[in-house]
């Protein structure tokens, strides 16, 4: 079969499976079974013969991506900010719409000689991991519940060279975040809520973890704990995916001062920031 013939082929059956880009990502995996070629070059062979051993590692993946297995777990990497960063089961997916979310952060520290950070439920690392590639002087503590999300995290630590700067911490959210010994905490904590889980997309509500998607009282467990947790001054960054007016008021009542929010590209609310008072 020819680079073109199952190149037409898997991209009818994934859009038969619902997936919407069927055909960028049948060119992703194509490109992955030929050897990891550019996916530009496919364009230039398309009549070339793929061989069996390309075809069975093709049509493997197209299987796996027809179940709606997510396509960053199936490449095992994704893309976040400057990383490329390893992904699977283990944590949630680093969304394009969380690197706002670093942005904001770094805004707040840039101007710090050796700012103290804290990311709560880490996942991969990928905020963690952002933070101190960009921000060579930042001192960050990675922190989670999940021992399987750590091990990710641990994993990803080696591959981006950032090692000795970044600590992770296995820790449960409701035992509290320390006292005053940082100067900025960041989070993208759960926020769906349960009665929302069955109407989200199959590749987040089947594959990815529900401990890091579904709402538990988090975003308010982290805001109060972050008050004890952060210096005078310091800042809380959060994702908060459209539910921005209710923890700007949230963070308000536990004594934040200047908090906003800043909206993503689709112009949802995406993430909320606060800074501490130096007394409360």
């Amino acid at each position: 079969m020819t680079i073109g013939d199952a190149l037409a082929r898997a991209t009818a059956r994934l859009a038969e499976a619902g997936v919407e880009s069927a055909r960028l990502e049948s060119e992703l995996l194509l490109a992955r079974a030929c050897d990891d070629c550019a996916r530009a070059l496919l364009y230039a062979e398309l009549n070339r013969e793929m061989t069996d051993e390309q075809l069975e590692a093709f049509d493997a993946n197209i299987v796996r991506r027809e179940k709606r297995e997510p396509l960053a777990y199936i490449l095992g990497e994704w893309g976040f900010r400057r990383l490329t960063l390893k992904t699977d089961r283990r944590a949630l997916i680093p969304r394009p719409e969380t690197e706002i979310v670093v942005e904001r952060a770094l805004e707040h520290v840039r101007e710090i000689e050796e700012p103290e950070v804290l990311d709560v439920g880490t996942g991969t690392g990928a905020i963690a991991l952002a933070i101190a590639d960009e921000l060579p002087t930042a001192r960050v503590t990675a922190m989670d519940v999940s021992e399987d999300a750590l091990s990710l995290a641990r994993e990803n630590l080696e591959l981006t060279g950032v090692n000795g700067r970044v600590r992770l911490v296995e820790h449960d959210l409701t035992s509290g975040l320390g006292e005053a010994n940082f100067d900025l905490v960041v989070s993208n904590p759960p926020y769906v809520e349960p009665d929302e889980l069955p109407r989200l997309q199959p590749e987040v509500r089947d594959w990815e973890p529900h401990v890091a998607l579904v709402a538990s009282g988090a975003t308010e467990k982290l805001a109060q704990a972050a008050t004890e947790a952060l210096r005078p001054g310091g800042w809380l960054v959060l994702e908060v995916a459209g539910a921005g007016e209710r923890v700007e008021r949230l963070l308000s009542e536990v004594g934040f001062e200047d908090v906003r929010i800043t909206p993503d590209l689709a112009g949802r609310d995406r993430v909320a920031e606060g800074r501490i008072r130096a007394t409360i």
